[in-house]
């Protein structure tokens, strides 16, 4: 489920932590790196549960309206397509989900209001009123409404930020990202998908986790030789006035050039370029580009670099 992309930017958020700390330990911050990295995934079984909550909040206002004094002829007939949407049905099924979320106790019954308020929103949605409206029906249409449900409605939820701001420091910054996620797997799921459809993993693979670990440590234990690249290739400016994230953004891109192999430099370049775009200003942006772009040159000159792989060796 973790991109490297989002890698990228928990080791650039944690190394930030560690320098910014008078006493440093590198086991220390791997394990806050890996922490951090837990909770996204925490977040993904965490929302991926949350429509299953509106369902049954919408479900109990139909059981209210149907045990009414003098229930309306709307009252017993209610439009049920909401609550019976079938893949509703097989998140709720999900024996990995629900496995994952009682392992750690994660659950909304303290938020009652949140529920309600979210079903409140999406019922006055043109979406809902259109989904509902169409008496027909496919396993497509249903499916497509609850990734709406999650990118419409979830995502924009000003309250669901405040909820998760109260449980958890790590979360806010990783709602999109999460929900991206959810909808991607929700793609998977099909009308023979069963209580056994596979969710997504933590890491695509053991490759991944290793980078994770591997970027961190290569970027603190080589910190000297990787600051004075930088102080090299920035000889018209003042080091001590550069803004600290944007040498830390140089920092990480300049040691994916040198210890790691497999990935092409332009990849690494590209990667912490976009990432400076979230975490800079644009003049940083384009100070970052510059530097990185020379110190790229001059490693490539001075024979520095080396890829393996294919397509890689000679880059």
């Amino acid at each position: 489920m973790i991109s490297r992309r989002i890698i990228r930017t928990k080791v650039l958020q944690v190394l930030y932590a560690y320098y910014s700390t008078d006493e440093k330990s590198i086991n220390t911050t791997e394990k806050e790196l890996f922490f951090c990295i837990h909770k996204a995934y925490d977040l993904y079984h965490y929302l991926f549960s949350l429509v299953t909550e509106i369902a049954d909040y919408a479900e109990g206002r139909i059981e209210i309206r149907r045990n009414k004094h003098q229930p309306t002829h709307e009252d017993l007939h209610p439009n049920t397509k909401f609550v019976s949407n079938q893949v509703i049905k097989q998140i709720k099924d999900n024996k990995q989900l629900n496995t994952y979320l009682d392992q750690k106790k994660l659950n909304w019954k303290e938020h009652p209001e949140l529920i309600k308020e979210l079903y409140l929103m999406m019922i006055e949605t043109d979406m809902y009123k259109d989904y509902m409206a169409d008496s027909t029906r496919s396993f497509l249409d249903d499916r497509k409404f609850i990734e709406k449900l999650f990118t419409k409605l979830i995502l924009v939820s000003e309250d669901l930020y405040i909820v998760l701001e109260e449980q958890s420091i790590y979360w806010n910054d990783d709602v999109e990202f999460v929900i991206s996620m959810i909808v991607k797997t929700l793609k998977r799921f099909n009308e023979l998908s069963d209580s056994n459809q596979s969710l997504m993993p933590l890491y695509k693979d053991q490759e991944d986790r290793d980078f994770t670990k591997d970027l961190l440590r290569k970027a603190i234990i080589n910190h000297d030789e990787l600051r004075e690249l930088i102080k090299e290739h920035s000889r018209n400016w003042d080091v001590e006035r550069i803004a600290f994230m944007d040498i830390l953004i140089m920092q990480l891109a300049i040691t994916e050039f040198l210890y790691f192999p497999t990935i092409p430099t332009k990849v690494s370049l590209n990667e912490y370029i976009e990432l400076s775009k979230f975490y800079s200003t644009e003049k940083s942006r384009n100070f970052i580009n510059g530097i990185l772009d020379k110190t790229l040159k001059d490693l490539k000159r001075t024979e520095k670099i080396s890829k393996e792989g294919r397509g890689l060796i000679g880059e």
